[in-house]
């Protein structure tokens, strides 16, 4: 038995989890795996961020229109959407290691092609590949976490670490990719290549061999029907917005795509080792975890998106005062994450997720009632990105620990596939509306209201997903303790 398998032998009880946790040693191997696993999510944000900031110099070099242009992200979107699920389950079923290495070799490759092609098609066939990538290391990397740190004090404080990095390279991607851009956009993607070849290679030697699961086999039926259907989804919904909801291809998308679903789900009732055991989602904490990772994601994306567009357009501000007026999220959520894992031991996950759920609103609204004519960065925008900063660096990685406690260590890749998914298809789905309410309005931040609306709703709803089942939970608790009072008496 390895050690990472020892630690893991009897963490599914909450009192084996704390004793596991007691006992973990955080050695220079347990740091280097860490530190492999973060900077790949270091790079994922900062990929995202340092591209946008770069696409107007993309535009004109290699002479792409606008809709063409907004595939370079796109593109990506759809890979990496796409491929979570099955990304996270074929870890499980090929080994963590393997997967995670083979996965982050191709984004590498696709880095380093991306920075060299001097084709607008071939640039965003290498953001595809990277995306496909990207679906396979995201999962796989919070598998090996959870997997390597079991639950409690151990996997809360790992967690907080991990999205330390995660929020540092999308805000820094803000800022180096608006210093990069004024070199030469190519430096976008060429500059994280060293540093993926370097975790690359640490990792090779310090990520211990895992088993597969027993008895998993391929589930090629389920496999074709999920990718299928999950790419159709997503294509659909981020081309919506320029081609048209009504539009005839738009809708018979949809309808594909609901059609390879619907066989998906029935393909996993018949076969024997099903690809996905839809058996998990009786899991009332994995649900609420999926659907408050749209809430989030798909709130805070889409008001980036709006307040990007407000400040550039309407506020003339260039791109890197852009991506400064924008880091206090960034900023917050790397200062808070710190003690985020405490604060999951403590007070447990659903009333920290109702917390971050709570300062998402808040700082939504706060735009809303006060915003609805050109708002003052300092006055308004401010004080709501500092709430959207804590919403962020609490709910994120209360979610991610939501969704996997409790999971089997053969089953962690399925539930981390799960939520990342959930979180990045709602997040699409959420952004093509906004950008359907405000598209081709213009002019000041009133024409932004709709949108800032919907994302607060958004948040509003997820908030709600978590106080009803808690305070329910709570009811039945008290219940349960006088009619035990009673009985006694």
């Amino acid at each position: 038995m390895s050690y990472t398998e020892s630690l893991n032998v009897s963490a599914n009880t909450p009192a084996a989890a704390a004793s596991a946790s007691a006992e973990v040693r955080w050695n220079a191997r347990l740091w280097g795996v860490l530190a492999v696993l973060c900077v790949v999510l270091f790079l994922d944000g900062l990929d995202v961020s340092m591209v946008g900031v770069a696409l107007p110099s993309i535009g004109s070099s290699l002479h792409l229109s606008t809709t063409s242009l907004q595939w370079v992200v796109n593109g990506y979107v759809l890979g990496y959407g796409g491929l979570l699920l099955l990304g996270g389950r074929t870890a499980d079923l090929l080994g963590r290691r393997k997967v995670f290495l083979i996965a982050l070799g191709v984004f590498t490759v696709a880095s380093l092609v991306g920075g060299l092609v001097n084709d607008g098609s071939l640039l965003i066939a290498t953001r595809f590949v990277k995306g496909l990538a990207a679906g396979f290391t995201a999962p796989t990397a919070l598998s090996i976490l959870t997997t390597t740190f079991p639950e409690g004090k151990a996997r809360n404080k790992a967690l907080s670490i991990f999205t330390v990095f995660g929020a540092s390279g999308y805000s820094s991607g803000l800022i180096i990719g608006g210093l990069l851009t004024t070199i030469g956009w190519r430096w976008n993607f060429l500059v994280p290549v060293p540093i993926a070849l370097a975790a690359l290679i640490v990792g090779i030697f310090l990520i211990r061999r895992d088993r597969p699961a027993e008895g998993g086999k391929h589930d090629l039926g389920g496999a074709v029907t999920l990718v299928a259907g999950t790419l159709l989804i997503v294509y659909a919904v981020v081309s919506a917005p320029a081609r048209g909801w009504t539009d005839p291809v738009t809708i018979s998308s949809f309808v594909i795509a609901l059609a390879l679903i619907a066989s998906f789900v029935f393909i996993e009732t018949r076969v024997k080792h099903p690809l996905v055991r839809l058996g998990i989602l009786r899991r009332g904490s994995l649900v609420r975890a999926n659907l408050s990772m749209v809430a989030l994601l798909g709130s805070y994306f889409s008001f980036q998106f709006m307040m990007t567009l407000y400040l550039q357009d309407d506020l003339h501000w260039a791109p890197l005062r852009m991506a400064v007026g924008l880091l206090p999220v960034g900023v917050i959520v790397v200062l808070s994450s710190p003690i985020t894992g405490r604060l999951i031991t403590r007070l447990g996950t659903g009333p920290l997720i109702i917390l971050a759920m709570v300062s998402l609103a808040l700082g939504y609204l706060g735009i809303v009632w006060r915003g609805h004519s050109d708002p003052s960065y300092a006055s308004v925008i401010l004080p709501s990105l500092i709430l959207l900063g804590f919403g962020f660096g609490f709910g994120f990685s209360a979610i991610l620990s939501q969704a996997t406690e409790g999971i089997a260590n053969h089953e962690q890749g399925l539930a981390s596939g799960l939520v990342q998914s959930s979180g990045q298809v709602g997040a699409a789905i959420v952004l093509a509306v906004v950008t359907g309410l405000i598209d081709g309005t213009g002019g000041s931040f009133t024409h932004f209201h709709a949108g800032v609306n919907l994302v607060a709703g958004v948040a509003v709803a997820g908030l709600l997903l978590n106080l009803v089942p808690l305070a329910a939970r709570r009811r039945r608790n008290a219940q349960a303790e006088a009619e035990a009072v009673q009985a006694a008496a």
